[in-house]
């Protein structure tokens, strides 16, 4: 009997007889079979242009490879190729079913792959890792994805692919047992990595090196956020990571850290749909997306546990733009326990204060008003209605060439949000001669060894309180008196104001109306903000970050500075 010749969907007690049936489940009378079948369609609407993609020149080094936009070849993107072919390949709905056309391309980006492969395992990320074994890892689980997809057609004709792509993953083993990794999701992507080869070719080296890692403990904090906070792009990557080694080599404790998780992203949804990603430690902070990324995680515990509000979650994912959803399509032919019929949902939570102190951030929505309170971040504060956007608020001034205001911390009173930073700008007088070195001259001297004088000082407090249907920013810059002051609101590209002055010589940047109320509109949403300051029309301060990549509002003064803010 071949692998996976019965599978067993976790729970149920159900046996789940050849693949051929197996298809039937998919594709017969569940839940997921609309959902699958535009996900098939989707998936073949894009194979001419992936097609076209590869490199057929039998001459070149990257023969069989495929082409990025940016017309750079790399394995990760050969791994995602064979994958996205092999979903269509075993499709009975597909057009490609068993297409010899999409057999070829696989054999020739195998090779590819092969060729890219080092001795000792490891294969290259171009954009920035070189003999990279967490790269590998990202290789293998996609082909782990499509090794098991064609493996149960239980078709001669794939045998040799097949036999290509075990020597692939079997080679990726001899990395990923001893190599080593370079930021925190790394490590549960190499264990998820290993786990997916255990269960193609069972070996205990492979498991060995999991609780290596596993022994290092999960980086989750009681807010339910992982180190990097990476919500958009590495927070829902380390949820898929945990749950595939928690499903695949029996460690159902690692089901806790993704249902943490997935509880507090519940309230790190803005109201148009997106993601708050204003916290992330990694590239993907400030960046607009959407909860696609999250359908695997919502959906299997969802099923799991039975979770209601996590199937509400997933129910929304899956009413998105099948093409924003088309990663996971072979993660639903792989594993029938995600086509079961999900819970009955409960409404998702659209009211609330939630404050996250060891993620230095609060998130308050209103039904169709949400905002972000953040700590420790130039960004203080960032407010959703509906599309409209504000996509940061910050505060510099031009004390010293180090102005830029980050608080380090958020204190709350009376359901009023503080904020504040304390500078100080000294003088430096002449060392004392015995604190000169013979051999060297006295600017050499640390700093610190020399006296103060003419010491200047400020500090700046901002405060923020729910008023109305909107909120009220208060600001003061205080102490060294008439340093020029900027505030800095910087909207969503897109949207359009009401009668405003542009600022010179800076593209998509703007003076307030001194005293007025302002209106900021996105599509059928507007955000009102206001009164205006407008003292001078120096928006680009020394010492002061660059503006933010927006359509951006200055109110401009000099300390002492006072200012109160009504947004909604």
């Amino acid at each position: 009997m071949k692998r996976r010749t019965f599978t067993k969907l976790s729970g149920t007690g159900i046996l789940l007889p050849s693949f051929e049936i197996q298809r039937n489940l998919i594709f017969g009378k569940t839940q997921a079979t609309a959902f699958i079948s535009e996900l098939v369609k989707q998936n073949d609407s894009r194979i001419p242009d992936m097609l076209i993609r590869q490199e057929r020149d039998d001459k070149s080094k990257w023969y069989g490879g495929v082409k990025t936009d940016i017309e750079v070849f790399y394995p990760g993107h050969g791994a995602g190729y064979i994958k996205n072919l092999s979903c269509s390949y075993v499709s009975t709905e597909s057009e490609y079913y068993q297409s010899p056309e999409l057999l070829n391309a696989m054999m020739l980006a195998s090779d590819y792959l092969l060729n890219a492969q080092y001795d000792d395992g490891n294969i290259d990320l171009p954009s920035t890792n070189f003999h990279s074994p967490p790269d590998t890892a990202f290789v293998v689980e996609p082909l782990c994805i499509a090794y098991s997809l064609l493996s149960d057609l239980n078709n001669d004709k794939t045998r040799v692919l097949l036999e290509k792509l075990k020597r692939f993953l079997v080679q990726s083993a001899k990395a990923l047992t001893v190599g080593g990794i370079h930021t925190a999701n790394h490590r549960w992507v190499v264990c998820m990595a290993l786990a997916r080869l255990n269960q193609l070719f069972p070996n205990p080296s492979y498991l060995d090196r999991i609780d290596q890692w596993l022994a290092e403990k999960i980086d989750i904090d009681p807010d339910g956020q992982y180190a990097e906070r990476s919500t958009l792009i590495y927070t829902p990557l380390v949820n898929r990571c945990l749950i595939t080694i928690a499903r695949l080599i029996e460690k159902p404790e690692l089901f806790d850290p993704v249902r943490e998780n997935l509880n507090m992203t519940l309230y790190y949804i803005h109201p148009n749909g997106e993601i708050a990603t204003e916290s992330s430690g990694r590239q993907d902070r400030y960046q607009q997306g959407s909860m696609q990324n999250y359908l695997y995680a919502y959906r299997y515990m969802s099923l799991q546990d039975k979770d209601r509000k996590f199937a509400s979650m997933a129910e929304n994912i899956q009413n998105m733009d099948p093409g924003k959803l088309l990663f996971w399509l072979g993660y639903f032919l792989e594993d029938p326990f995600l086509l079961k019929s999900l819970p009955d949902t409960e409404p998702l939570p659209k009211s609330y204060v939630r404050e996250f102190y060891h993620s230095d951030l609060v998130r308050i929505r209103r039904g169709n008003i949400d905002a972000t309170i953040l700590g420790a971040n130039p960004i203080f504060f960032t407010l959703f209605k509906g599309n409209a956007a504000l996509e940061g608020v910050r505060v510099a001034s031009a004390f010293f060439g180090k102005g830029q205001f980050k608080s380090q911390a958020i204190e709350k009173t009376d359901g009023v949000f503080k904020m504040s930073q304390k500078l100080s700008g000294p003088y430096y007088q002449p060392l004392d001669p015995d604190v000169i070195p013979e051999d060297r001259n006295g600017w050499e001297v640390p700093r610190m060894r020399r006296g103060l004088s003419e010491v200047q000082e400020q500090e700046t407090v901002v405060k923020i309180k729910e008023e109305g249907e909107g909120f009220k920013i208060s600001i003061s810059v205080s102490g060294t008196d008439n340093v020029p002051v900027a505030v800095e609101f910087a909207f969503r590209k897109g949207g359009r104001f009401n009668d405003l002055e542009a600022v010179k010589g800076i593209e998509n940047a703007y003076l307030a109306k001194g005293g007025k109320m302002m209106e900021y509109t996105y599509g059928a949403d507007t955000i009102t903000f206001g009164p205006g300051i407008r003292e001078h029309a120096w928006t680009q301060l020394r010492g002061a970050l660059r503006k933010l990549d927006a359509e951006c509002v200055y109110f401009t003064g000099y300390t002492p500075f006072e200012a109160s803010v009504l947004i909604g």
